[in-house]
Parts: structure tokens; C-alpha cells; sequence
């Protein structure tokens, strides 16, 4: 399996960070070539399953994912949230972690998947992707929703 970690620090609150992360819907505006399906109606939480859509015509796939974790942060703690990946193309499992730092927030993002199709040789490469294209869409997520430009920081 391919394991990635993305950072970001982020003047935003804690409570501000994890809305802008955990709005699965928005994750399709920042995630090129995607759209994003959420089952229920907010506020979500465990159990809440959603389901980007990537690609384009017959070469898309759906990836679903469940929220098993679901832990808002709080002013004596983190917030955690870890998804588990059901999809027939992409498995494994992802956590958002959402820390107070000073004023603002320290996020971690944690993934481990599984390309089904692409030989275990080629993780380190899926990993290196898979952090970029995360990376750009956590910092897109944290900056209201907006794709970061071409060259910006990933």
C-alpha cells in the first residue's frame, strides 16, 4: 500500500478548519476532474458515506468511502476523522486530524491506499502523487475552496 502525510498550518480555528475539511462536497470544487456524492443531509458524522467520481466518461471510477471516526475538535482536544476507502478501484483508509496551534491549526492528513491494477513495485510513485494531488486540495480546502494556481505550494 502507498502511505502518504500532508502538514499544513493554517491561521484558521480549529473549529473553521475542520468545517472547510469535512465539507465532502466541496472536496469535488478543489479536486480536478472529480465530483463528489454525499449520502444524508449535514451535519455528518460516523456512518456518513460519500463518493468522489474521477475522471472522465468511461474512464472514471467511484470511490466510495465510509466515516467510521468522527471527532470534531473541542477545546481540550484534536478532532480526528478516518475514513475507510470501499471502492473496487482505490482501497484503504485516510484520517484528518485537526490540531490547535497557537491562534490557528496544525492539519495532518494521513492516507494509505491501494491501486488496484498497479503492481506494489510502483507505491513509492502513487505515494508521491497521491501527497501532491492531497496536499494541493488541503491547501485549496483551507483557503475557501478555491483550486490553488499552477506553481502555488503543494
Amino acid at each position: 500500500m502507498a502511505f502518504f502525510r500532508v502538514e499544513r498550518v493554517t491561521p484558521l480555528s480549529p473549529a473553521e478548519a475542520w468545517r472547510r475539511l469535512t465539507d465532502w462536497e466541496r472536496h469535488g470544487q478543489v479536486v480536478p476532474l472529480t465530483e463528489v456524492t454525499v449520502s444524508g443531509s449535514p451535519p455528518y458524522g460516523e456512518g456518513t458515506v460519500f463518493t468522489p467520481r474521477s475522471g472522465i466518461g468511461r474512464f472514471a471510477f467511484d470511490d466510495p468511502m465510509e466515516v467510521v471516526v468522527w471527532r470534531p475538535p473541542r477545546a481540550e482536544r484534536s478532532g480526528l476523522c478516518r475514513l475507510v476507502k470501499h471502492g473496487s478501484v482505490v482501497t484503504g483508509w485516510a484520517e484528518i486530524e485537526v490540531h490547535a496551534r497557537g491562534r490557528g491549526s496544525r492539519v495532518v492528513w494521513r492516507e494509505e491506499l491501494r491501486v488496484r491494477g498497479v503492481p506494489r513495485f510502483a507505491d513509492p510513485v502513487v505515494a508521491r502523487v497521491a501527497s501532491r494531488m492531497f496536499g494541493r486540495a488541503a491547501t485549496a480546502l483551507l483557503a475557501g475552496g478555491r483550486r490553488p494556481a499552477e506553481g502555488s505550494p503543494s
